[in-house]
């Protein structure tokens, strides 16, 4: 029997750890094709909330591009502080990190998740919108990131995707702009 809230499960970003950004960028440019990669500076989150205390936002360097509809990431952490990038994959490994959701009912799937157990690893507000990673390695084997759509990201991810379309493989790693 199907439980009585089944979350978002469109799943549209698939993100990486990795120990260095520009190498992993190089091997997905050369062996999966995907690109061009667009570099972001760390994000910073508003109301940050690491496994239930207050805390910073750990200093990480991403990059994002498209593979057809799927979003795929990479994040290499920058310091030593614990944190939902590293407390799960130690340190200099590369591993599958999560998987995201775009939630249209962020309250009803961040219930599902925890109803079952799992904790939330980290919450903030990205641009002014919750998002948070739900620590799921145990049953999934990946972590969940619960994202509220906002016109911000939805721009920004279009850009991104747009210069997928039809990508020549010429200037792989991009910058916003």
């Amino acid at each position: 029997m199907l439980p009585p809230h089944l979350p978002t499960r469109d799943y549209m970003q698939m993100a990486w750890v990795v120990p260095d950004l520009h190498a992993a960028i190089d091997g997905w440019v050369k062996k999966g094709g995907v690109g061009p990669f667009f570099v972001f500076d760390a994000a910073e989150f508003g109301n940050p909330v690491y496994r239930g205390k207050p805390s910073i936002t750990p200093n990480a360097a991403a990059a994002m591009a498209y593979a057809g509809d799927m979003q795929i990431e990479l994040i290499s952490p920058l310091d030593d502080i614990p944190s939902y990038w590293t407390d799960r994959t130690p340190r200099g490994r590369t591993a599958l990190h999560h998987v995201a959701v775009n939630s249209v009912d962020y309250g009803a799937d961040l219930e599902f998740f925890t109803a079952g157990g799992a904790e939330v690893a980290f919450s903030g507000l990205m641009m002014g919108y919750p998002v948070c990673w739900i620590d799921t390695i145990d049953t999934l084997g990946f972590m969940m990131e619960l994202m509220t759509p906002n016109p911000v990201a939805d721009s920004v991810f279009s850009q991104i995707k747009a210069a997928s379309v039809n990508w020549d493989g010429t200037d792989p790693v991009r910058k916003l702009g």
